[in-house]
């Protein structure tokens, strides 16, 4: 077996703890790259996403992913297109990233579209 990097140790810990007290819930998981942010809600029961949104999609118009207010409008159209899914709950996976920046910028706007975790 070959010996994981930090980064996936952490968010196999990560991912430990939040199935430990998902409750049936839908994961809301993000991906923070250099330029650019994407988070999707994943049904892990049934293995299928249920809502996404990136700053790579060409109808966002979203200048710079990589900055907070790019982070921001992400999490207003995951919000909007996890609503139109009829998924009101999620549970918050950050992956190996800290809960601040862009993360916690997504994670705020998502909460103020609609979304509670």
């Amino acid at each position: 077996m070959a010996k994981l990097s930090g980064i996936e140790r952490r968010k196999m810990r990560v991912r430990r703890a939040l199935k430990a007290r998902a409750n049936g819930r839908p994961r809301l998981s993000v991906f923070r790259s250099e330029k650019n942010i994407s988070a999707q809600i994943i049904d892990d029961a049934n293995g299928v996403t249920l809502a996404s949104a990136s700053s790579l999609e060409k109808d966002l118009k979203i200048e710079n992913g990589a900055n907070q207010d790019g982070a921001a409008q992400i999490g207003k159209v995951l919000a909007e297109r996890a609503t139109k899914a009829g998924v009101g709950e999620v549970i918050f996976d950050r992956g190996a990233y800290l809960f601040h920046g862009r993360v916690k910028a997504l994670a705020d706007a998502a909460r103020e579209g609609g979304l509670s975790f």
